[in-house]
């Protein structure tokens, strides 16, 4: 693929090697020649096989678990093929570790996610492309372009399939109040009505479910997220829709799966029939559940590359 010119080279550092060669398949390119390691004292050594002069080069990070490795990974390859007189880079960030610390919750709080944005643009990034940030807003503390792309229409579009014509049997539920909108556009795409779970966080990580508002008694719920990390808002939901609300089936879907801590043992003696999750974090062998279904982003990530390549809007993907 050469349009303008210009050469497109796909790079991958360590955490989500599949996602960069799938995105390389869509596009027909092999993935860029590169090596990411340590030392023996644990600094991250970067190593470019190919020369990057003059090319427009994207590379595929989310940084995931272990999260200060893998950006600092990001970094560091940015770093390198800035010096290699890459004529742009853009970071391809499936998911951004540090969103959720996004505003100052008490006093003296850092707003971590502003420092990402300012690291990843400091390295020498010409853009960002990521998906589903946990605060929309996010964007903005970056002072390079940001393309957002959403999970939204790739978990909707397994939904329609195994609805069918039946969209009066679900619910699409909300599984707290700060994800109403992202359930209301979902309950929109597959025809169903919404419900939400009106809860009260006791502290990070722990919730407490207080009552659900809509109808849900005898219907097939459908909880939808951002991100599922410790599952218990997740867990929570999906017994109080099936003990107090009287629903039938609960399926759950999100873009990120971060499982850290108790979240496989959780999802795994939950009442959740299945879990639809997209591949922005590669998921361990071992932390697979029979109850997880895991669909590809790199299809809309491979468009939105090429999109960006060649001077295309990104906002118009139809997905």
């Amino acid at each position: 693929m050469n349009f303008h010119g210009k050469d497109i080279k796909i790079f991958t550092c360590n955490s989500n090697r599949s996602v960069a060669q799938q995105i390389a398949a869509c596009l027909g390119i092999p993935v860029g020649k590169s090596e990411v390691t340590c030392f023996s004292d644990g600094e991250i050594s970067v190593s470019l096989h190919e020369s990057v002069r003059g090319s427009e080069c994207f590379i595929v990070q989310s940084t995931c678990a272990p999260v200060n490795d893998n950006l600092m990974e990001l970094l560091i390859m940015i770093d390198a093929m800035k010096r290699a007189s890459a004529a742009s880079i853009t970071a391809v960030v499936p998911y951004l570790g540090y969103a959720r610390q996004d505003r100052k919750a008490k006093a003296r709080d850092p707003i971590s996610a502003k420092l990402v944005a300012d690291l990843i643009t400091t390295a020498g990034a010409d853009r960002v492309l990521t998906m589903d940030l946990h605060a929309a807003q996010i964007q903005g503390f970056f002072n390079i372009p940001v393309d957002h792309l959403v999970g939204a229409p790739i978990l909707a579009g397994y939904f329609k399939k195994k609805i069918g014509e039946n969209t009066e049997d679900y619910v699409v539920v909300s599984p707290d109040l700060g994800s109403v909108t992202r359930a209301r556009n979902f309950a929109t795409r597959l025809g169903c009505p919404i419900a939400i779970i009106d809860k009260r966080r006791q502290r990070a990580n722990v919730s407490e479910v207080m009552n659900i508002i809509g109808e849900v008694k005898g219907k097939k719920v459908i909880l939808v997220d951002d991100m599922i990390d410790t599952a218990g808002t997740l867990c929570n939901a999906a017994q109080a829709v099936v003990e107090r609300g009287g629903a039938t089936e609960v399926y759950a879907g999100a873009t990120h799966a971060v499982l850290s801590g108790p979240a496989i043992e959780r999802i795994k003696s939950s009442v959740i029939k299945e879990v639809i999750l997209l591949d922005t974090i590669s998921i361990p062998e071992d932390k697979r559940l029979d109850k997880f279904t895991i669909l590809p982003v790199a299809p809309v990530f491979a468009e939105a590359i090429e999109r960006i390549y060649e001077d295309k809007p990104v906002s118009s993907i139809s997905f």
